[in-house]
Formats: C-alpha cells, sequence, structure tokens
C-alpha cells in the first residue's frame, strides 16, 4: 500500500487510452482527491484510434509521429492537471494482495486501488512466411507503417471484412490501391448487420472497386524477403505487396495474472465493473454483465463503452477505497459506434449482433446513399439499431426511441 485507503489514496490507472483518460478524470469528479497516476505502454499522450483507418491513414504524406498525434489528441482536461501520466511506461506484472506494479523495465510503484484500462491488441494470423509487407492497425504507429507502405497500384489483400477491414480496405481503395478483401464469412460484417444489409454494403464496395473473396481463410503468405502473395485455403494465390490483418482483438489481459481472476476474455466484472477488492476495469478490456439485454458478461468494442465503463467503474472504486458499497443502480450503458466507409456512414445503437431476426425498417438495401434503417430483434425485443446514411437528426430520434422502453427495463425489472 501507498498510501490511505479513502479520497486521498494512490490510483493507478494502467492504459493511456480513453478509458484510461475517461477513468482519471470521473475519479476526479468522483471526489478523489488523492494521487492518480496513469502508466500508458505508448511514448503517445492519449489520443483517438478510429480516425486511424480513415483520415490520418489516407492524409498526405506527412510521416512525422507527433504531428500526426496532434491531430487525433485528446485535448486534457483542466480536472486532470495535477494527473501523472507515465508514457511508454508498459506494465509487466501486478500484485493485488501488495498493491505493487512491475513495469516492463523492472522498475515497480505501489497503489491503492487500480484501473485496467489496457484495452486490445490486433490478432495475428499465425503464418509463417515473410514479414515484411504484414500490418495490423491499433496504434499510430502502426497507421504510420501502414501509411507508407500504401500508394497508386499497391496490391493489397486485407484478411477479415469486420468494421476495421472494410473502413482500411475503403481507405486504401482512396489511396489508388488494388484492394482484395478475403473473408472466411458469406459477407462482410455478417455478425453485426445480417446477411441482407452485409451484402448490400459489399455491393456497395464492389461498385467502387474492391474485390471480396468470402467463405475462404488466409492460409500462407509467400515471398523471400516480404509479402508477395497471399494463398487462400482452397489453393487461390492472390499476388501481393501488402497484408493488412484485420481478424479481431485480444485482450490486454497478461499483466493481471496469477491474481486469481477470470481472464478468459477479458477481465471479469460485476454490474458495477469491479473485478476485485480495489480493482475495477474499464473500457475493451472490461467484462460485465448488461441488464439492457442480459445477464451474460461481454465485452463491448464500441466508442461509447470507454466513457460509459470509466465513469461507472471510477464511481465503484471511489466507494469500495471510503470503505463504501457501490452504487446499486444497474449499470446500463447503450452500446453505440459509427463506421466511414467510402461514402457511407454506418450508425449502430444497441447490439445487432445478440439478434436472432434483422428487419429493413426504410430505405432500399440496393441503394445505400439513399439511406436506409435496420433494426435487430432478439426473443421478441428490440436490440440493435443500424442507420446508413441518415441525418443526425434522425439518428438522434432513433437513439431515443431505442432506449427509452430499455431503460423502462432496468428501473422495473
Amino acid at each position: 500500500m501507498t498510501g490511505t485507503p479513502g479520497s486521498d489514496g494512490h490510483i493507478a490507472v494502467v492504459g493511456a487510452s480513453l478509458a484510461g483518460l475517461r477513468a482519471a478524470e470521473q475519479l476526479r469528479a468522483a471526489g478523489h482527491t488523492g494521487p492518480i497516476t496513469v502508466f500508458g505502454a505508448e511514448p503517445y499522450a492519449p489520443y483517438n484510434r478510429p480516425p486511424l483507418s480513415k483520415e490520418v491513414l489516407a492524409g498526405p504524406g506527412d510521416h512525422d509521429a507527433e504531428r500526426l498525434h496532434a491531430q487525433v489528441a485528446f485535448r486534457m482536461r483542466s480536472s486532470v492537471a495535477d494527473v501523472t501520466f507515465r508514457l511508454g511506461a508498459a506494465v509487466a506484472a501486478a500484485d493485488l494482495a501488495r498493491g505493487r506494479l512491475t513495469l516492463a523495465d523492472g522498475r515497480e510503484a505501489g497503489f491503492d486501488g487500480l484501473v485496467a484500462a489496457t484495452g486490445l491488441r490486433p490478432r495475428r494470423l499465425p503464418l509463417p512466411g515473410p514479414q515484411a509487407g504484414r500490418h495490423a492497425l491499433r496504434t499510430l504507429d502502426d497507421c504510420l507503417a501502414l501509411r507508407a507502405a500504401l500508394g497508386p497500384g499497391t496490391r493489397v489483400v486485407v484478411a477479415g471484412a469486420g468494421f476495421v477491414g472494410c473502413e482500411v480496405a475503403a481507405t486504401a481503395l482512396r489511396l489508388g490501391c488494388q484492394v482484395t478483401v478475403v473473408e472466411p464469412a458469406a459477407e462482410p460484417m455478417l455478425a453485426v448487420l445480417g446477411p441482407e444489409l452485409g451484402r448490400a454494403v459489399r455491393r456497395h464496395h464492389e461498385a467502387a472497386g474492391v474485390r471480396f473473396v468470402t467463405g475462404r481463410l488466409t492460409a500462407a503468405v509467400h515471398g523471400r524477403d516480404r509479402v508477395r502473395a497471399v494463398e487462400l485455403d482452397d489453393g487461390t494465390t492472390l499476388e501481393a505487396d501488402v497484408l493488412i490483418e484485420a481478424v479481431g482483438s485480444v485482450p490486454n489481459t497478461e499483466w493481471l495474472a496469477g491474481n486469481g481472476l477470470d481472464l478468459s476474455d477479458g477481465v471479469l466484472c460485476d454490474n458495477a465493473l469491479r473485478a476485485g477488492e480495489r480493482l475495477v476495469a474499464a473500457g475493451d478490456v472490461a467484462r460485465f454483465p448488461n441488464p439492457l439485454f442480459d445477464d451474460r458478461p461481454r465485452r463491448v468494442e464500441h466508442w461509447s463503452i470507454p466513457g460509459d465503463t470509466a465513469k461507472r467503474a471510477a464511481a465503484t472504486l471511489t466507494a469500495l477505497l471510503a470503505g463504501r458499497a457501490p452504487d446499486p443502480a444497474p449499470f446500463a450503458p447503450v452500446p453505440s459506434f459509427w463506421s466511414d466507409q467510402l461514402d457511407l456512414r454506418l450508425q449502430s445503437f444497441g447490439s445487432p449482433a445478440l439478434a436472432e431476426e434483422a428487419r429493413l425498417e426504410e430505405g432500399d438495401p440496393a441503394r445505400l446513399g439513399e439511406g436506409v434503417l435496420a433494426t435487430y430483434h432478439r426473443e421478441g425485443r428490440h436490440v440493435g439499431t443500424v442507420a446508413v446514411n441518415l441525418p443526425p437528426a434522425r439518428q438522434r430520434e432513433l437513439r431515443a426511441a431505442f432506449t427509452r422502453p430499455l431503460l423502462t427495463l432496468t428501473r422495473n425489472p
């Protein structure tokens, strides 16, 4: 222990992500007056990741990391002016019983309360062969490396047609690349969009010039010193200068091993984001039950979740350190995100991936650019909405309409 538990104890936030930054802000808002230290593995202050697959990747050829960071860095609020940010200081291990962190360089740091906000890293394909020309996209440095590899005529294979894969494919096409997307499912973004809307988005990309190979896996990479071709599981070979691996993510939880926690898919928490006696989690790494849907704990990789979970986690940790019980009110955030692809903006509310049925409510999928609305249902309940190219005012109406009945359910279980 490094101080007195309560409002003046030392809180360590591991992860200088959006969730980590919001956690520090919310700890101050919740009344914590003691020291807060935010540890970040990257050398950069917290920054916005969604533009990395779009505006930053497609931007002009400025490869200066600091200038690019300035474009996406979050504004630091005055409430965190006294928070210590230790950047380029990855945490290798935590001892919850002793209240000690071990950094990757061997140094140690103490804490009274701990926020896990370490987020995700890209899953990589376990393929032998050359590494040069293989890319994933999560960090600013990843984006810089990929920017340098893309240009007119570059032959790009994107493994994975999720949202990041489709965004990167659209950006590479804009840069003049020849783009092929390989996806094991029948349609891109199938788990979220469903077959009808997924098919429509694929056709929209194909009309712009992106090639899709669905129902296939990437099986091998060929080339002597760098990627020259990508082989699929049916023996098909695609010529390639660049392979972009967009095949999902892995939660960064290894540093918490050995503390008796459930780390099988992120950090298992209760509904108050409590994972241990003085441990809470926030952001993509937190696995918690959301009573809007059911009692099954899940991780949620949506834009809205870091801020929502940071607020609740900060309130819970502040209460725990002061010897109080956390707020018993249900924590029921509405997940939301957007995705810009070509001339399309997809906006999602709720959790469409939980649905058993998708319903087209408005528009024609053959004319996505003119606006489409789909709703998603499970056991007769509306669990998600996806809007494509609908105006902002209409999107706000849809979010409000989606939220009201579900919040009523949480108030009257």
